[in-house]
């Protein structure tokens, strides 16, 4: 049995899964799904086609699932889904996609901190951490186990890669590589994120595969093409053979 505090809003045309907790003052509108042992806390609003999975945590004063602020925008009926066990953090904002069927989506066991803004149309994956005022534009792909640090903006379009980590207060203009450690305005490469890599359970040896291919693209004077060559030569594995695909697909370029 769920649990609505007497002071909550909630639309007869949105589903409540069991379990659920919605503190006072929240409002939940039409069209909004929340599944099993969901908290969402006090005034907290949820709007639009919005679908929250099992086990999410939502904090005082969180927007999910607002309209789109892209210009562009005309009209239809768009997305924001958000997977399982999140925790949402004070004042988040989270935008629905720009045209119609298109959504916003957030994976599963992911930390956005207080006042983090996911514009539309962003992929997040699985287990990221974005810290306070983590900023994104729209178009935006977060992939798995990737750590924002706060007060860092990301530019429309750009993708982060699995396992990368960003300094406080950087500004990502373009594609930061899997694996990396990135800071700066603008945010570049400073190295392999060997701590991370090593607390999720890393290898020695894969992660020595991986800072060759790294050492190859980044630090041997060839240019992109030339190194992704040599790379596939000297190192094959299938985090290598990710880092190259992540590379080929940078249509913004990647940061070097």
């Amino acid at each position: 049995m769920s649990n609505i505090h007497p002071a909550a809003i909630v639309s007869g045309k949105a589903r409540i899964g069991q379990d659920v907790r919605i503190g006072p003052f929240s409002v939940i509108e039409d069209g909004v799904t929340v599944q099993d042992g969901c908290d969402i806390g006090p005034s907290v609003h949820l709007q639009g086609n919005t679908e929250i999975g099992p086990n999410c945590r939502i904090f005082t004063g969180a927007v999910i699932g607002g309209l789109t602020q892209d210009l562009k925008y005309r009209g239809g009926e768009s997305f924001v889904k958000i997977g399982r066990d999140n925790t949402i953090r004070e004042y988040v904002t989270v935008n629905s996609g720009t045209a119609g069927g298109e959504s916003t989506v957030i994976g599963s066991n992911n930390l956005l901190m207080a006042y983090v803004h996911v514009a539309h149309n962003c992929l997040i994956g699985n287990n990221v951490i974005i810290a306070n005022a983590g900023t994104l534009a729209g178009h935006v792909v977060i992939e798995d186990f990737v750590i924002l640090g706060g007060l860092t903006g990301v530019h429309q379009f750009c993708r982060i890669g699995k396992h990368a980590i960003i300094g406080g207060c950087s500004k990502v203009t373009k594609d930061i590589v899997p694996f990396a450690m990135a800071d700066g305005h603008p945010a570049l490469p400073m190295g392999l994120n060997k701590i991370g890599l090593r607390r999720r359970g890393f290898s020695p040896e894969r992660i020595d595969r991986i800072e060759t291919a790294y050492r190859i693209l980044f630090r041997s004077g060839l240019n992109v093409s030339e190194a992704l060559a040599k790379i596939e030569e000297t190192e094959k594995s299938e985090d290598v053979s990710y880092m190259l695909e992540f590379v080929r697909r940078a249509d913004r370029g990647i940061a070097k």
